[in-house]
């Protein structure tokens, strides 16, 4: 699995590593002044396949980047066009921890121009992340310091035929970070008896420090950022009760 080796990094330092920050004044979109936190989140190929009901080759058998977000708000400056050229450096990186599940590989940079315009352009009024470069650069950053695979695998919370409790999985990764993260599921279809474990969301202060993803009061709902053409039957924040990790295909 190759984020195993990424996942050598000690919780400890993820302040330090992650502590950068600062407001800065951008274009706007009217609702993009409400965010309140960024969002980290990985998602499970396998689940991904399943959501979108297709064969996808080969998918990773590890967690990968779906995107790094702004919570409430989106395509906060649809005049700042996705340009490949200013990401060229990470391509190697990208292809690895962020790629495209579903689409063929000469279509692929599509899902990273969706992140961007509907993402991107959010959460770049931070100066941290006031450019692609910053925001793809920052994203495989982030993915590199959580390293969520290593801490799954540490936690013995492994893909298998059998299921896991909804809150065993919140607690184990909650007594690792020190905040509450988000697991969200594909509902069972019809004839399935438990949900699929999909994504994982792990929040970020607008300094870019570890916080609950959720507080007293707080909906439990998830701003998905879903891309275009996404089937009726999407990720949901999980029931309580058992999940299904699906082995890699």
């Amino acid at each position: 699995m190759k984020p195993a080796a990424a996942g050598c990094a000690l919780l400890g330092g993820l302040c330090l590593a992650l502590c950068l920050g600062g407001a800065r004044g951008l274009p706007r979109s009217s609702g993009d002044s409400e965010w309140r936190k960024l969002i980290m989140v990985h998602h499970w190929p396998a689940t991904v396949c399943k959501e979108v009901e297709d064969d996808c080759k080969d998918p990773p058998d590890y967690w990968t980047i779906h995107g790094l977000w702004a919570d409430r708000a989106e395509q906060c400056n649809r005049s700042w066009p996705f340009h490949l050229e200013e990401i060229k450096d990470l391509l190697q990186d990208m292809r690895i921890y962020w790629p495209d599940v579903i689409h063929s590989p000469s279509n692929r940079s599509s899902f990273w121009k969706h992140e961007w315009e509907k993402h991107g352009t959010c959460v770049a009024q931070l100066d941290a992340l006031d450019s692609q470069r910053k925001y793809f650069g920052k994203g495989l950053d982030l993915y590199r310091g959580l390293a969520l695979n290593s801490m799954l695998q540490k936690l013995g919370i492994l893909p298998s035929g059998n299921y896991y409790q909804v809150s065993d999985i919140k607690d184990a990764l909650a007594s690792l970070y020190g905040v509450v993260p988000k697991v969200q599921c594909l509902p069972p279809e019809q004839g399935e008896g438990v949900q699929t474990l999909g994504q994982i969301e792990l929040c970020l202060t607008k300094d870019l420090q570890l916080r609950n993803c959720t507080e007293p009061g707080e909906p439990a709902g998830s701003w998905r950022g879903a891309g275009p053409a996404r089937p009726t039957r999407s990720l949901e924040v999980c029931e309580d009760g058992p999940v299904f990790y699906p082995p890699p295909r």
